[in-house]
């Protein structure tokens, strides 16, 4: 059966300060989406919510995910459930590196589901780890460094895919995944994505810029205004506002209030 992230009239506040207004949305396991819009117009709120971020207060309407009501999950039944965020600005973590990161990450999921699991054995998840990087293209190497410690913005975003890759989750948010990168480093990741995409991973791509979305080729795109998803299309939508920019979006919707 086919997952599917339902997005019913949803409404978020931020410190009281309401910046969702009705969101409505459906992405199904295999599908790519990307969610543009000017900066300020929700896209990262949205990613945060979903993901139970306690700063970001829904206060009205429903998220389904997979048949199970996604609002009443914690942050980590969230992740269990298949659902993964690639952040905006990760965080580094000193002291731990990457792989010893994702043993845990793996071991905490098995713990969860059974209470009395000793959690994936060392050789079962150093060719689990060793497989994964090798898909990617990725040096043995850099599951040893210190997790986003010194990364350089490709670095910490590659970390990212090799998480998600690990984990294998049903639907991936990568909130502005292209943020700081040159083009070298943004051909990477995206190639990352493109590999992992598939009929078992759905994606929404957020992002302000059309460029990322020469490398990841989304189905859909929607593009974000002041809380709200204001329009729906195909690839020719995100080229479109390539060309035109945002204000005519602004001067259509503006005037719509």
């Amino acid at each position: 059966m086919v997952a599917a992230l339902e997005i019913r009239n949803l409404h978020v506040s931020v410190e009281d300060k309401p910046i969702l207004r009705g969101v409505n949305l459906t992405i199904k396991q295999g599908e790519v989406h990307a969610l543009m819009g000017p900066n300020g117009s929700g896209k990262s709120t949205l990613a945060h919510a979903l993901m139970g971020h306690p700063a970001y207060h829904v206060t009205a309407g429903q998220v389904i995910f997979d048949g199970e009501d996604l609002l009443e999950m914690e942050a980590d039944e969230r992740s269990r459930a298949g659902l993964f965020l690639a952040f905006q600005y990760p965080v580094s973590i000193p002291g731990v590196t990457l792989a010893n990161f994702l043993r845990q990450t793996i071991n905490a999921r098995m713990k969860a589901k059974d209470p009395e699991s000793k959690g994936i054995s060392i050789p079962q998840y150093t060719r689990l780890l060793k497989s994964k990087m090798d898909y990617l293209g990725m040096d043995h190497s850099f599951a040893g460094r210190y997790l986003n410690e010194g990364f350089s913005g490709g670095e910490k975003k590659r970390a990212e895919i090799l998480q998600m890759a690990t984990l294998e989750p049903k639907l991936a948010i990568l909130d502005e995944t292209d943020s700081g990168l040159d083009i070298d480093a943004l051909r990477i990741v995206a190639e990352g994505v493109n590999r992992l995409s598939g009929p078992n991973l759905g994606a929404l791509v957020i992002t302000h810029y059309q460029r990322i979305l020469n490398y990841i080729k989304p189905e859909f795109v929607h593009v974000m205004f002041e809380g709200q998803i204001v329009e729906h299309g195909g690839p020719e939508l995100a080229l479109h506002l390539e060309e035109q920019g945002y204000d005519w979006i602004r001067e259509k919707y503006s005037a719509a209030e």
